[in-house]
């Protein structure tokens, strides 16, 4: 619906770094070394009022000898090809290159608009020496810019808004339901979301690590909208060895932070690992409904049962016994719509709110049926709940002992929850001292005192 400006170039010119200036905010990974981006990333800008819609992308390479170049060059063509504009990034200090002519061939036989921005520019005092070798490119207006101090940026996004055609009219559209893709590396996240939107929009690879940033994809599904984000795959620390690792493994951890759902992928030829059980700890601590996505179902389908491998998973990870599986295979597209499904409802249900009188008529039963054990001599007494939160839904149980009520007891008092009102997604119990505690024990003190006189 808005404006699209692909941002290309060969690697390492700093399209990444142009592209989190234009948006305003952080979103891909810069580092200084070639080859940062792979896929595809997209960000709404706005300036002066206008909105639009970046795209950043990985460096063309005119080498094809390697697949994970090739891919990386085909989804930059195909950033190209959806853009209203082009933003063609060179690098003013390394000067005109032969990549750089390739790829202004390319971009001339698009017959898209293009836009020149001779980066790392950094004074005045360089720009004519700079920019003069890139005027040979015969690409039309030429800005120096730096992405890295913000020089320049004024004049090259002025530029641009005057080139982009007007934005459509957008539906009025309903709030996202925002789908982390996590899990260990190489199990299938780029190919799940691959799967789900219907096209090759992310790189895939079986060398593990392939993705780097977390990327975000929309799609619609049943009056829905989603916004899924593919992550780099979640190590150990003790594993992590590059610094440009650590920094892809700190965004999935973010992307799970801002997920209303977490889609944690397994390796159904393993069992669940360590890793795993880390990965499902974090969406859990975050308070984020989860579900567990065993892929490459159809590798083990013939030799194991679902039921065996649910009973499996129960086992290995019984904190989060509770968060619903999916058994899929991505590659074959078997079963991922079903991921879709799940995600809608756990969302609805993270804004579960209970009605107080049922709650309480519950409360009234299991006191009932299974009554709080003694503490210090003394029996716990429930003397009422209400819910007092959601995202995730949490409930507050008044009693007289609430630093006492044992965590055995907690876990029941989670599982009658969850099974009278269906939860599949994380909640929190909170117990508290009747109000008025502190002035009834004042009361009871002075009374002991006058007696005493």
């Amino acid at each position: 619906m808005k404006p699209v400006v692909a941002i290309v170039g060969r690697p390492n010119v700093g399209k990444s770094t142009l592209f989190n200036r234009l948006a305003g905010r952080r979103l891909a990974l810069v580092e200084n070394v070639p080859g940062v981006t792979r896929d595809r990333n997209y960000a709404d800008a706005e300036w002066g009022g206008r909105t639009f819609t970046l795209v950043d992308t990985g460096g063309f390479i005119p080498a094809e000898r390697e697949v994970l170049q090739r891919e990386v060059r085909e989804q930059a063509q195909a950033a190209v090809e959806e853009a209203d504009l082009i933003l063609f990034v060179v690098d003013g200090r390394a000067g005109l290159t032969a990549t750089d002519q390739e790829v202004a061939d390319f971009l001339r036989r698009g017959g898209k608009r293009v836009f020149l921005a001779v980066n790392k520019v950094d004074t005045e005092k360089v720009r004519d020496a700079a920019v003069a070798d890139f005027y040979r490119l015969g690409l039309g207006e030429l800005f120096d810019v730096s992405a890295e101090h913000g020089r320049g940026l004024t004049e090259l996004v002025d530029g641009l808004l005057g080139a982009l055609p007007p934005a459509e009219e957008e539906e009025e559209r309903g709030e996202a339901i925002r789908l982390a893709v996590v899990g260990r590396p190489n199990v299938g996240k780029s190919t799940l979301v691959n799967a789900l939107l219907g096209e090759q929009r992310l790189i895939t690879s079986a060398v593990a690590g392939t993705t780097r940033d977390a990327i975000d994809a929309e799609l619609s599904f049943e009056g829905r909208r989603f916004v899924l984000t593919d992550t780099a795959g979640i190590r150990r620390k003790s594993t992590i060895a590059h610094r440009l690792e650590q920094y892809a493994v700190l965004r999935a951890l973010k992307a799970i932070e801002r997920s209303d759902v977490a889609a944690l992928v397994l390796d159904a030829t393993e069992p669940a690992v360590d890793q795993d059980a880390r990965i499902a700890s974090l969406a859990e601590e975050k308070g984020r409904a989860l579900v567990l996505v065993v892929n490459k179902w159809d590798l083990v389908r013939d030799r194991v049962r679902e039921e065996d491998f649910r009973a499996g998973l129960k086992r290995r990870l019984p904190f989060v016994a509770w968060a619903p599986v999916v058994f899929i295979s991505a590659l074959e597209g078997q079963r991922v719509q079903k991921l879709l499904e799940l995600a809608a409802r756990l969302n609805d249900q993270t804004a579960f709110r209970a009605p107080t009188p049922r709650l309480n008529r519950l409360l009234e039963h299991v006191s009932e049926e299974h009554p709080a054990p003694f503490a210090k001599g003394r029996r716990i007494r429930l003397y009422y709940a209400a819910q007092v939160g959601a995202s995730p839904p949490t409930f507050a149980f008044v009693c007289n002992l609430p630093q006492q009520v044992p965590q055995q007891y907690k876990r029941y008092l989670e599982h009658q929850l969850r099974d009278a009102f269906e939860l599949k997604v994380p909640i929190r119990l909170l117990f508290r001292e009747r109000p008025g505690k502190a002035r009834r024990e004042a009361k009871v003190g002075q009374m002991i005192a006058r007696r005493r006189r």
